[in-house]
Order: C-alpha cells, then sequence, then structure tokens
C-alpha cells in the first residue's frame, strides 16, 4: 500500500473557508451589485463588435488592401446593388431601366462615407452585365472599419432596397454579408439563451432532485456570462474583438459553470450526509471539490489562451471571451457559491421535485447509483486490452476524414440560403461572367514608369490561369503607386486561386509589389496558423502537463491526460469534415456547403474541446487521486473514482453539449459547426473516452501509474495541491458486482 499523502494543514483550509463563508450574506449581496454593474458595463457591447478579423494583420495582402482602400477606394469595392429590371422590360439596356439606374448611382455617389462608385450602365464593363441581360450591378466602396460600413449601411440601406419604378434593388458585397452575419448571430444568440436555459434548468432539477440545488448553478452561469460581457465591452475600446465570441461567453459561461456548481454542489451535499454543519462541509468541500475546480479552470484558460499566439483578432477575440468566462465561473463557484450553501445549509435539498414522479418510493441512495458505473468500471478493467484497442480503433476510425480537409475561407455562404446578401452573391457566382470584388489585385510601389509598368502587365498576363489583366491604373503620382486586377478561373479562393498567389509573387519586378484579394488572404492566413501552430501546441502540452503533475505527482497521469485527450478530439473533426465540407446532412441542417473548412475554426475547436476534455479529466483523475490515496488500491481506487464521478461527469457533459446544441441552432455556418461539433466532441469525450479508455489504459499501467523520479516526487510533496483531507462517507462508496470471468 502506498503511502497516504497528508491532508492540507487545518489551518490553510480553515483560513479560506473563513474568508469565503465569514459574511455571506454580504458576500451575496456584493456579489449582486457587481453583477448589476456588469449588465450596465456590457450594455451595447455586441454593437461595437466586428464580424471578421479572419485574416493576419501582419501580411502583405493586408498591408496591400490597406493602401488600396487609401489610394484606390474602387478599387475594392465592398457593396454591390443588384438591380433586376423589371418582367416587362428590354433587360438591363431598357432605356427606362438605364435612366432608373443612373439615377440610384449618382445618389448613391452623393452619399457620406460612400466612394468609388461606378455601374455598368457607366462603364459598361461586361463583368457586371448577367449573361442574360436581366440584371446589372452598381460597386461602389463604404469608407471605415466594419463596425462604422455597418452604421452607414444601416443609415442608405433602407433607401435603395426594394421597387425602384422599372428594376428592382437588392444588397451585397462584403459590407452587406457582414452587416447580415453580425445581425444574424445577435438574434442568434438570444434564441439560443432561450432554449438553453430552461431545458437546462429541467435537467439539473433531474440530477439534484431539489429546484433550490438545481438554481445554484444557473446563478453561477449568468454571474459568469454577464461578468464576461462587461469585460468584453471594455476590450472594444482597446482592440478589435469578434461578435463571435459572445456565442462562446454563453455556452461555457453556462455550461462551464454548471460543471463546477455541479461537482461544488454534489460533495456539499455528501459532506451533509456525512454528519458534518454547513460550514465544516464548505470547508471539506473546498478542500477537495474545490481544489479540482481550480486546477480545471486553469487547465481550461490555458488552453484557450493559447489562441493569443495567432495574429487574427478572430481568435484572439475567442481567447479574451474564454479566459475571462473560465475564471469568473470559478471565482463564482469558489467564492458566492460556497457563501449561498452556508445560508441554505440542509434546505439545499429542499423542493425535490423528483416526488412528483417517484409516487412515494424512496429516492436512490448514493451507493446505489454509483453501481452502475463501479460495474463498467469492473467490466473494463477485466477486459482491459479490448476495450483499450477497440476504442482506441474506433476513434480513430472516426477521424479519418479530416485526413481530407480542405481550408477555404468565409464568405456569403455563411449566411442562410434566403439571406439577402447570400442571394445576391450567389446571382452574382451563378449568372455574371466576371467575379466583381473577386480575383487577385497587385500593388505596386515606386515604379520608375509606364514602361517598367507594362512590362511587369506582360509578365503577369503570361501566368497559367490568368484570363485578362486591367490596368496598371495610378494614382496622381504615378512613381509612388499602381494596381493590376487580375481576372482568373475557377473559385476566388479554389486551389488554383492559391497556387496562382504564389507565382504573382515570383514574378520578377524592379519594384516593390504585394498581392491581395480572397485567396491572397486565405494563403497569408493559413501561412500565419502555420507558423503560430507549434507555440500554441507547445503551450497547451505543457501547462497540461505541469498541471496534471502537481495535481497527482505521477508522471504517467500527465501524458495519459494529454494523449487521451487529444484521442477524444478525432470524432469531431472527422465529423466536420463529413458534414460541413463535404455537405453531407446539408439539408436537415439547413447550411450551405462551400466545399472547405475556415482556416481558424479547427483552431478554435481544438483549443476549446481539448480545455472541455481536461475539465472532466480533472474531475475523474482528482477523485481517483483522492482514494488511492486514501486506500493505496488502484483498481479499487480507479473503480470507486469512476463510481463516483461517472454520473456527475455524464450529466455535466449532457448539459453542456444541450448548450452547445442550442448554440449549434444558429444560421450562420460556423457557428453551427462551433456549436455542434464541441458537443460531439463533449459527449464522446464523458462517455467513450472516461467511461471506457481510461479505465482500461489505467488497468494496463497499474500501479505504475502513480510512480514518479524522487526528485519530482519531492517537488510535488512541496508544490503540490491534490486533494485530500476529507474521507467521503463510507456508505457511499458502491461496491461493485461480480463480474463472470468469462464475461465479455
Amino acid at each position: 500500500m502506498s503511502e497516504v499523502k497528508n491532508p492540507p494543514s487545518p489551518g490553510e483550509a480553515g483560513r479560506w473557508t473563513r474568508f469565503v463563508t465569514a459574511r455571506p450574506r454580504l458576500s451575496l449581496l456584493l456579489a449582486l451589485l457587481v453583477t448589476a454593474l456588469a449588465v450596465f458595463a456590457g450594455g451595447g457591447a455586441a454593437e461595437r463588435m466586428g464580424s471578421g478579423g479572419w485574416e493576419d494583420p501582419d501580411a502583405r495582402s493586408t498591408y496591400a488592401a490597406k493602401a488600396l482602400e487609401r489610394e484606390f477606394p474602387a478599387s475594392q469595392p465592398n457593396l454591390l446593388l443588384l438591380v433586376d429590371s423589371g418582367p416587362g422590360t428590354a433587360g438591363v439596356d431598357d432605356p427606362a431601366v438605364a435612366a432608373e439606374a443612373e439615377r440610384l448611382t449618382a445618389r448613391l455617389a452623393a452619399e457620406q462615407g460612400v466612394v468609388g462608385v461606378g455601374s455598368y450602365w457607366r462603364t459598361r464593363l461586361p463583368a457586371l452585365r448577367s449573361e442574360d441581360g436581366r440584371q446589372a450591378l452598381v460597386a461602389a466602396r463604404v469608407l471605415g472599419d466594419e463596425k462604422t460600413a455597418t452604421r452607414v449601411l444601416d443609415r442608405i440601406a433602407p433607401r435603395y432596397r426594394g421597387e425602384h419604378g422599372p428594376v428592382r434593388v437588392s444588397l451585397g458585397g462584403p459590407a452587406a454579408v457582414q452587416r447580415e452575419v453580425t445581425a444574424t448571430i445577435q438574434e442568434d444568440l438570444l434564441r439560443a439563451e432561450m432554449i438553453a436555459l430552461p431545458v437546462t434548468l429541467v435537467l439539473l432539477v433531474l440530477v439534484f432532485g431539489s429546484a433550490v440545488a438545481a438554481l445554484l448553478p444557473l446563478g453561477v452561469g449568468i454571474v459568469a456570462i454577464l461578468g464576461t460581457n462587461a469585460v468584453l465591452r471594455g476590450l472594444t475600446e482597446f482592440t478589435e474583438v469578434s461578435v463571435f465570441a459572445q456565442n462562446l461567453t454563453t455556452a461555457l459561461g453556462l455550461g462551464l459553470a454548471i460543471d463546477y456548481a455541479l461537482f461544488i454542489v454534489r460533495r456539499f451535499r455528501e459532506e451533509l450526509a456525512a454528519g458534518r454543519d454547513p460550514v465544516a462541509a464548505v470547508g471539506a468541500t473546498l478542500r477537495t471539490a474545490g481544489r479540482t475546480v481550480l486546477f480545471s479552470a486553469l487547465t481550461v484558460a490555458v488552453s484557450l489562451s493559447a489562441m493569443l499566439f495567432f495574429p487574427m483578432y478572430f481568435l484572439r477575440s475567442f481567447a479574451y471571451a474564454g479566459v475571462a468566462v473560465v475564471m469568473l465561473a470559478a471565482a463564482a463557484a469558489l467564492i458566492l457559491l460556497p457563501a449561498a450553501l452556508v445560508l441554505l445549509g440542509d434546505r439545499v435539498n429542499a423542493l425535490d421535485l423528483r416526488r412528483l414522479w417517484r409516487r412515494g418510493r424512496p429516492a436512490a441512495a448514493p451507493a446505489e447509483a454509483g453501481r452502475g458505473w463501479a460495474r463498467t468500471a469492473a467490466l473494463v478493467m477485466r477486459r482491459a486490452p479490448v476495450f483499450a484497442v477497440a476504442t482506441t480503433a474506433g476513434l480513430l476510425l472516426l477521424g479519418l476524414p479530416f485526413l481530407g480537409v480542405k481550408f477555404g475561407t468565409v464568405d456569403d455562404r455563411q449566411l442562410p440560403r434566403t439571406a439577402e446578401s447570400h442571394v445576391v452573391q450567389q446571382q452574382i457566382r451563378d449568372t455574371f461572367p466576371g467575379s466583381p470584388g473577386g480575383g487577385i489585385t497587385v500593388l505596386t510601389e515606386d515604379a520608375a514608369g509606364s514602361a517598367e509598368l507594362a512590362a511587369y502587365r506582360q509578365r503577369l498576363a503570361l501566368l497559367p490561369g490568368v484570363e485578362r489583366v486591367d490596368g496598371p491604373v495610378s494614382t496622381a503620382e504615378p512613381s509612388r503607386y499602381a494596381y493590376f486586377s487580375l481576372t482568373t478561373a475557377g473559385e476566388a479562393v479554389g486551389q488554383q486561386a492559391q497556387d496562382l498567389v504564389g507565382e504573382v509573387r515570383r514574378v520578377e519586378a524592379d519594384f516593390p509589389t504585394s498581392v491581395t484579394g480572397q485567396a491572397a488572404v486565405l494563403v497569408d492566413a493559413r501561412e500565419a496558423i502555420a507558423g503560430k501552430l507549434p507555440a500554441a501546441l507547445a503551450l497547451v502540452v505543457l501547462a497540461t502537463l505541469l498541471l496534471v503533475f502537481l495535481l497527482t505527482g505521477s508522471l504517467l497521469i500527465p501524458v495519459q491526460a494529454v494523449l487521451l485527450n487529444a484521442l477524444s478530439l478525432t470524432a469531431m473533426f472527422g465529423a466536420v469534415v463529413w458534414v460541413f465540407q463535404e455537405g453531407n446532412l446539408s439539408g436537415p441542417l439547413a447550411f450551405t456547403s462551400t466545399g472547405d473548412i475556415e482556416t481558424t475554426l479547427p483552431v478554435l475547436m481544438f483549443c476549446i474541446a481539448f480545455g472541455l476534455s481536461m475539465d472532466y479529466g480533472v474531475f475523474l483523475i482528482s477523485r481517483i487521486k483522492e482514494e488511492y490515496d486514501r486506500t493505496g488500491d488502484h483498481e479499487g481506487a480507479v473503480r470507486s473514482g469512476l463510481a463516483r464521478t461517472g454520473g456527475l461527469i455524464t450529466a455535466a457533459a449532457v448539459i453542456l453539449a444541450v448548450v452547445m446544441v442550442a448554440i449549434g441552432t444558429s444560421r450562420v455556418t460556423n457557428t453551427k459547426m462551433l456549436g455542434l461539433g464541441i458537443a460531439l466532441a463533449v459527449l464522446m469525450d464523458a462517455m467513450v473516452v472516461r467511461s471506457l479508455l481510461v479505465p482500461a489504459v489505467m488497468k494496463l499501467t497499474g500501479k505504475a501509474t502513480w510512480w514518479a523520479p524522487g526528485p519530482l516526487r519531492r517537488l510535488h510533496e512541496k508544490i503540490g495541491l491534490s486533494e485530500g483531507g476529507s474521507p467521503p462517507p463510507p456508505a457511499a462508496e458502491p461496491e461493485p458486482e461480480k463480474v463472470p470471468a468469462g464475461a465479455a
């Protein structure tokens, strides 16, 4: 039997308990005041957030795009008016249609904040006229950043949308798409909250029985969500923040707050059942479950903070939101929740709504409730090699589709098929010969003269895949800036266009050149992610190894945690490609497949899902460690740890999955992908990895699971923060039923 680690000193535990329970009413009153201030401080946060952020701000493509917007606004149109000639006309060249279109063009050119207005009727460019001659385009540039452009569109859009004499006008272009994405996300987020909150409350009542206990996790979640929203509102004063981050705030705010509160409240009820008074029960809970919550929050926060390595503000925004909501959820669970539990005492079990359907039957005892998990652990460990190999092979098989992943960029097809800007852009793709606003643009600087630019133009025209080269268009100082527009074959961000970006960048020139356009932005974003990914992964892995070592004192368990967590994500990545890239289930799930996955999404989903899987891993391992320290029985500790936490982890995973599925009901494809993908990862981790793979692997590694070299063991004795000190009541430990030796 191994040496049982001494519990934390009574003084250490007592100080923390006294801090959080000395004035519980005052603590809750202050929390209510801070929450009210957060509501006020976070007001209008969404209006200050952007819907972009997928590009690398330090890339040459971004530099070129900003220079073009500054020097040649008309070269980068972000607003398109699709003018559809009426049924009683001869098409876009009908005099009545042309007159009305010219009037609209002149009116748009006079709008404040709109520059570079051009149209088919003024330029006669074939790319601005549909092939059937029934539709044509007016193109313009709305100045300013995303938020400014959105405000301009809010002001001018009603003046142009709809019927105008013989024509009908619809709005498209990147600015219109971004505006519609932002509005759709805000509407979908409100609907997701309205779905998630009542369903979560019902599930919490089923888990706890008591309506009082069920309300506590929701309270913690609301505090975390409102506090994080205020943090994001403050950050918008200093940096760009993506509106997509609000979805993560809601999902993690509810999900992690419920996880932490479940763990705290369940342990508190166990301590009360063991005969402790409320203050002593809170002290024992904080020494055990409280430390687990702290470690869990740190591991999740570290995983999410890895997104700060990447330059795209889309990813960085999720780091801001994720770290804030995790730490606020942990703080509420470790400070406010204990204060509430002290005041409630035994009343935490009040209003047991399960009596309504039990019809007088007694509630199942804790030991009986965990007996099924104990039997599962015993069966898995008896056939450990079979379960380990079969589970690993199954997870790897589910991840195979990810080997065919293709990366792309965000466009209008994120929106529902009926969204106005999606309809306009689809019409352009289907019926127009060119790609207004697409293609590749080359910016030149400090060219010596027109002969030098002409020679460079000839070299560009000879590249395979270039159908036409327009330009150069120069500023008033030709020696400073000029640009060329390249029309390419195929999709604007297809593989051919991406390859062409590299070819253009390799064309010799005696002056500086920069390439931009959707394909160039995608290439640069992919390179930026690939360059920063090793450092981000190193942070996640090393921090996880360190934190799990501090929790367990083992050399092997941290390695197991990293490998099993990574394995639990394979189903998510495989499903993302099979469903969203290849378009399977696009009908039932109501989205448009683009044939690729947005470049930043796999990074985002990895950081979130890895952190959440560590959350459940810490819950399970900490309880196994506590039992092992108490008894020295390795297999018994695994069996007892799963029996005590298996139901809790599964309940937490189901509740978090419900929240993520509610987020996944969004009409924006990337948000749908994020919500449904994370929900799948959470369920696979809780129901497959924690229930089957972890017990099997720990059986195979045996007592070597807990080994560490002497120096590391002594280091852990000094700085380790494992649980201990409050053994649970013996009656709560379930005894597994005997499994016959020949059982499969």
